[in-house]
């Protein structure tokens, strides 16, 4: 009898209600998966209407157009002799499920739906689809007539069951499944499941991928078996990428893995392995829990082998080193493909980029650069699809880019927009940066469109305001900042619109943003300025990370420009120059260093903290910089910062999902945008932790005496407190 299986998994970037396009998809997949000899095709999650349709899921129409795909499917000699494995959603019994349909020449196997949600961080499962909540229970559940007419079944079972072949048993998880404590893996592998497959739309973040190849690794590690994961890739049409790595693993080792990140619309990844293997291994380790299963699997049969009796000579599939990508590696990779698919899909000629020769807007164009650099090794390695949309992005049709830096000069415009309060320095690291790229650059000056509408002001006030520096007021100091930031705002959006007509070419530019996460945070831009744009592929990394990611451009990509763009101070440039060189930098605006707000930041989000159990964090954490005093004057900056500042997250531009603790209220960070700034209450239980952590503290020396040691208040106190008062009315406030 035959031991030896071929399986097939796969990463496709499917997109929310493109059926048929996902449709397309699908079925090439499952023509790949054949040509490699897979018996078994597992797809992403929802694949048929795509994952991302949101409110979409409430539509009848949403799940009329997939039973639609689903007859295709069923009627295409494609599938065929192979045992297809595909998401959809589902309503039975008036209730919406996220639904596997596993499916086999024509007929309908069985139907599958999840039954643990997703309902955390970015998804929201549970507000379109139930949850089957009835273990090992399986239903009739009635099929369509569509689906009657190519099938000729009535009724296919409904529920938690797993499918029994001629020589093994499959059994499915669904994404978030697999993360539960209690995934139905477990109870499955006990019961003899040999076959574990995983169906997923799991999104990238920096430094996750280990998680989820862990949870695959220990999944068969504890109770043997063969694991197959696919994933979603892409942009789905939201602000996620979603990272394939589809793979396949067998008795805690990984023998075949997809890519993290790539421009293919399709990419499936195939294994040979033995069953005996998954059997030897559980004999020795299984056995005794195996016995004792109390409760077994609703089996599905069907006459059908995954195997064949002469696989003799088939070479089975090795164990393999899993390749994790670098965070600077990452931020490189998974913006330049979402913004690729973004650009593809819009309709649009190219980006614009309002580039200033800082660390933020630097590293959107290398990340547009990394993109260009994706693109031409695509196009080098023979990816028609490829070629074919950057043919229709540029408006070429025998177009065929030469270099990253020739394609940069047909689909990304920068442009440095001076004032009389920029500097030299700025304005020549954005054009050298331009240059090495191969950008279209130009240098706009914003003067006198700035002139134009403070003498509008004038005019109907008779008042013309004044800067600090000149004798003006602080809210008058305020307000020429932002009306500089304003205006680069609309004179970006010009360009964009008509900047490709001006020189006679075709289509229009999509304006992005780069405001970084701890920017976010404290609402340190101001509102509608050139941080409003159109998609902003930095808003959910930290600004350390996007430093070492620079560093990371300046050898991997031979960008020297960035090296001066590093040494520079961050700052916004709103206020006069001093003796030509900039006295304005963001830090010392916001009283404190990026750095301080990442921990900040993931204390807020991923830890959960308010101010008082923030204060009692970092008065450990920071105990060697900072006395508890400072401590509480940053964590009260911060609240002030953040509480006034919330109302701008309700307009800030869609942006990348990087990072755990992103402040984006659209999905991910849902809080209010009115607080009471003061926190009276909660900054009142700060206060009073001050005096009892001021008594002189014991510490041990190594030698065994004991030595006193006063915490003093910080001489730089009153300097924060400054800063926190400066910031309030400075631009942070709008």
């Amino acid at each position: 009898m035959g031991r030896k299986v071929t399986l097939a998994t796969c990463s496709l970037n499917q997109w929310a209600l493109d059926f048929e396009g996902n449709l397309q998809r699908i079925l090439e997949s499952i023509e790949i998966a054949k040509a490699h000899g897979a018996k078994y095709r597992l797809g992403p999650e929802l694949e048929i209407c795509g994952y991302g349709c949101a409110d979409h899921f409430y539509e009848s129409d949403t799940l009329l157009h997939s039973f639609q795909v689903l007859r295709k499917l069923l009627e295409s000699p494609i599938t065929q002799d192979i045992i297809c494995d595909v998401g959809m959603p589902i309503m039975h019994h008036n209730v919406r499920y996220n639904c596997r349909v596993l499916f086999l020449n024509r007929k309908i196997l069985l139907i599958r739906p999840k039954m643990l949600m997703a309902n955390y961080g970015l998804y929201r499962e549970i507000r379109w689809f139930s949850h089957w909540n009835q273990s090992r229970r399986v239903e009739e559940y009635f099929l369509p007539r569509m689906i009657q007419e190519v099938t000729g079944q009535d009724t296919v079972p409904f529920g938690d069951c797993v499918l029994s072949t001629k020589d093994t048993c499959i059994g499915t998880e669904m994404c978030a499944e697999l993360w539960n404590p209690r995934s139905p893996h477990i109870q499955m592998g006990l019961d003899g499941v040999e076959i574990f497959t995983n169906a997923s739309a799991s999104h990238h973040e920096l430094r996750k991928a280990d998680q989820r190849v862990n949870l695959i690794k220990s999944a068969t590690t504890k109770s043997g078996g063969i694991y197959l994961y696919a994933n979603q890739r892409g942009c789905d049409g939201d602000r996620v990428y979603y990272d394939g790595c589809a793979m396949v693993a067998i008795n805690g080792d990984i023998v075949a893995q997809g890519a993290q990140f790539s421009l293919s619309d399709v990419e499936v990844i195939t294994a040979t392995l033995d069953l005996e293997d998954v059997r030897s291994y559980r004999g020795e380790v299984c056995q005794p829990n195996m016995e004792s299963e109390p409760k077994p699997c609703h089996r599905v049969k069907v006459d059908f082998s995954l195997s064949s009796g002469d696989d003799i000579y088939l070479p089975t599939h090795q164990p393999i080193t899993w390749n994790f990508h670098t965070p600077e590696e990452e931020i490189s990779l998974g913006p330049a493909c979402w913004l690729w698919d973004y650009l593809r899909r819009s309709g649009q000629a190219g980006f614009l980029l309002p580039l200033s020769g800082g660390v933020d807007s630097s590293s959107t164009a290398c990340i547009v650069y990394s993109m260009c650099v994706l693109i031409c090794q695509a196009i080098q390695d023979g990816k028609s699809q490829v070629l074919e949309d950057v043919r229709r992005v540029v408006g070429e049709d025998t177009y065929c880019p030469q270099s990253p830096e020739e394609l940069c000069g047909h689909m990304f415009t920068t442009c440095y927009m001076a004032s009389e309060n920029s500097s030299q320095d700025t304005c020549s690291r954005a054009r050298e940066l331009a240059n090495q790229i191969g950008s279209t650059h130009m240098n706009i000056n914003i003067d006198m469109a700035v002139k134009g509408i403070l003498g509008i002001f004038s005019v109907v006030t008779g008042s013309w305001p004044k800067f600090r520096a000149y004798g003006g007021s602080p809210r008058e100091n305020l307000a020429l900042q932002n009306v500089q930031a304003r205006v680069r705002m609309v004179l970006a959006y010009l360009f964009a619109q008509l900047g490709l007509w001006a020189r006679g070419k075709p289509g229009g530019l999509l304006v992005l943003g780069s405001a970084n996460v701890d920017e976010s945070l404290t609402g340190y831009f101001t509102k509608y300025d050139c941080s409003s744009a159109d998609i902003n592929p930095i808003g959910g990394i930290s600004k350390t990370d996007l430093k070492s990611f620079l560093l990371f451009c300046v050898e991997h990509f031979h960008l020297p420009a960035l090296r001066g763009i590093l040494a520079a101070p961050p700052t916004a440039e709103l206020e006069p120059l001093t003796d030509g060189q900039v006295s304005q930098t963001d830090e010392a605006d916001m009283g404190m260093t990026y750095s301080e707000l990442s921990v900040i930041g993931r204390l807020r989000k991923i830890s959960k903290c308010g101010p008082f159990s923030m204060f009692c964090k970092l008065i450990h954490t920071w105990k060697d910089v900072l006395s508890p005093t400072e401590v509480a004057q940053k964590v009260k900056h911060f609240f002030r910062m953040y509480s006034m500042n919330r109302h701008k997250m309700t307009t800030v531009t869609p942006s990348y999902h990087a990072e755990s603790y992103s402040p984006d209220d659209n999905r991910f960070d849902l809080r209010p945008f009115l607080y009471n700034t003061r926190w009276t209450w909660q900054f009142r239980c700060i206060d009073k932790q001050i005096p009892v952590l001021r008594v002189p503290l014991l510490v041990t020396a190594a030698g065994g005496e004991d030595a006193a040691s006063e915490v003093e208040p910080s001489k730089t106190e009153g300097t924060v407190s400054r800063l926190a008062a400066n910031t309030l009315n400075q631009k942070v406030l709008q």
